[in-house]
């Protein structure tokens, strides 16, 4: 697949997808800092996926940006399910092998969700969220789980599974330097430098974000209370609500943004032959 005409169509979709994943990141990570920036962070759009989509789909742009956005994040889906096959060929141990399929199947699942959910908004009428309506989605999704006890389970495994991924990333954020695969073996001193503090930083802040989601989901399962999930908009929020939250959710926003910044250095200078 790597070879001829092919390679250079993967290569290209796969730029497609990592584009629409630093955008998005881009967008909530804006969107967070907006909050921050607020009285309290209690006013402003929704931070999150389903947010970032309606801070992109105006009626000056139309619909264009929805479909390519929806074509990114599946072409970026399809990358994870990709390098969960490939990739695991390529690392030094046994341990390892296991932890990029687990990474890469992860990585496959949420941004499938993402593209479904986003492609939800292309083909319903919907009003425009809030702070409380996406609140309520969220609570509502987890009613249903909480019907059950299986239920209650499936929600607590969920979260546990979110807070492990959070604490996987913040491993990276320390012990990678996000060049591994970039196709230059060189990069200039400055822009090492800054792919290095985008990446640390931008993971970090996505580790603490994962993990405060997945407290919360594991919340809701032991309380059997779905008012305790709370989606990323309301995470957010909770953390504005604290003593100098305002300044905390701005370091979460910062983070964020840079995490997409580096996500646009990864659309040029990646490796992006399978498995690599």
């Amino acid at each position: 697949m790597a070879q001829g005409a092919s390679g250079v169509w993967l290569r290209a979709v796969s730029r497609l997808g990592l584009t629409c994943r630093g955008t998005v990141y881009l967008l909530v990570g804006y969107l967070a800092l907006r909050l921050a920036l607020a009285v309290h962070g209690r006013t402003g759009a929704p931070a999150s996926s389903a947010g970032a989509v309606q801070a992109v789909v105006t009626p000056a742009w139309g619909r264009v940006p929805l479909v390519l956005l929806i074509a990114g994040l599946g072409a970026y889906a399809l990358s994870q399910l990709g390098e969960a096959v490939f990739r695991p060929a390529y690392a030094t141990s046994g341990i390892g092998r296991w932890r990029q399929r687990a990474v890469s199947s992860w990585g496959f699942l949420l941004y499938a969700a993402f593209c479904l959910s986003t492609a939800q908004l292309l083909v319903e009428t919907r009003p425009k969220g809030t702070a409380q309506s996406e609140q309520r989605q969220d609570a509502a999704a987890a009613a249903v789980l909480l019907r059950t006890g299986i239920g209650r389970v499936l929600l607590v495994a969920a979260g546990i599974l979110v807070v492990a991924a959070g604490l996987e990333v913040g491993r990276r954020a320390v012990r990678l330097d996000f060049r591994e695969r970039f196709a230059a073996p060189h990069l200039p001193v400055a822009l090492a430098r800054l792919t290095r503090s985008l990446g640390a930083v931008g993971c970090s802040a996505r580790s603490v974000v994962f993990v405060l989601v997945g407290v919360f989901m594991v919340k809701a399962g032991v309380l059997a209370s779905a008012k305790q999930t709370k989606g990323l908009d309301a995470v957010f929020r909770s953390v504005g609500s604290l003593d100098f939250g305002s300044w905390l959710l701005a370091l979460l926003a910062c983070g964020l943004l840079c995490y997409g910044l580096y996500c646009l250095l990864e659309v040029r200078y990646r490796d992006l032959t399978p498995g690599r």
